[in-house]
């Protein structure tokens, strides 16, 4: 599955740009909420939405836009849960994690445990250890997300994704440039979707393809 990821100001930009993934046909959208100066109409975005929607808060120490409070950040999150967002992203860092994953749980929503490493691509030992501790949280979706800086960076998250994914519906891929490898072939190894931006000055992290260029790799591999 190929996520769009849109980081919108506005709820009227949020639509549009929803709006516009879903012409390309994405199979889901990721809503960035870091930028949003209008939390309190998150039931005006997800009542519009023809394909499941992700809600993202992400904080300033995981290279996300939100300059609030811990407690704001998650009290954000949680007013998407319950505004008809289908999946929540929560970082593994977040304070209380399995009492947030919990409530989110109650509201009848998906928990995507989130873990981004922005410097390197850890060993596999790590990235399991990383994986477990987001099984215990009571993840319903893991996601194990490092930075390439050599091309076997991209082996060794497909090697680890082709695994993870027998315990876990599990997300990882490699970002920046030396990345786009196993963002491409991450969902041919079991992952459970992959990002992609909307076009080209769109993209939310470090070395998106666009959603067309996605699927027309995706053709070419007879994948789709």
């Amino acid at each position: 599955m190929i996520c769009v990821s849109v980081l919108p100001e506005t709820v009227a930009e949020a639509l549009e740009l929803i709006e516009r993934a879903e012409n390309h046909y994405a199979d889901l959208v990721e809503v960035r909420l870091d930028s949003l100066g209008e939390p309190d109409e998150l039931s005006n975005i997800a009542g519009c939405s023809r394909v499941p929607l992700i809600a993202t808060n992400r904080s300033a120490k995981c290279h996300g836009e939100f300059r609030g409070s811990e407690t704001e950040r998650k009290q954000i999150l949680l007013k998407a849960a319950g505004n008809g967002f289908e999946y929540v992203d929560i970082e593994l860092s977040t304070s209380e994690l399995k009492d947030t994953v919990s409530d989110v749980h109650e509201m009848g929503v998906k928990p995507i445990v989130s873990f981004h490493d922005f410097n390197q691509t850890p060993s596999l030992p790590r990235m399991e250890e990383i994986l477990r501790k987001e099984i215990a949280s009571g993840a319903d979706i893991c996601k194990v997300v490092t930075t390439a800086k050599s091309a076997e960076d991209n082996l060794t998250v497909l090697d680890f994704v082709s695994k993870a994914c027998k315990s876990a519906k599990t997300i990882c891929f490699s970002m920046g440039e030396l990345g786009k490898i196993s963002r491409l072939l991450s969902p041919l190894f079991g992952g459970f979707l992959t990002f992609a931006s909307l076009e080209k000055g769109r993209e939310t992290a470090s070395g998106q393809l666009t959603i067309q260029e996605m699927r027309v790799a995706y053709e070419a591999l007879g994948a789709i």
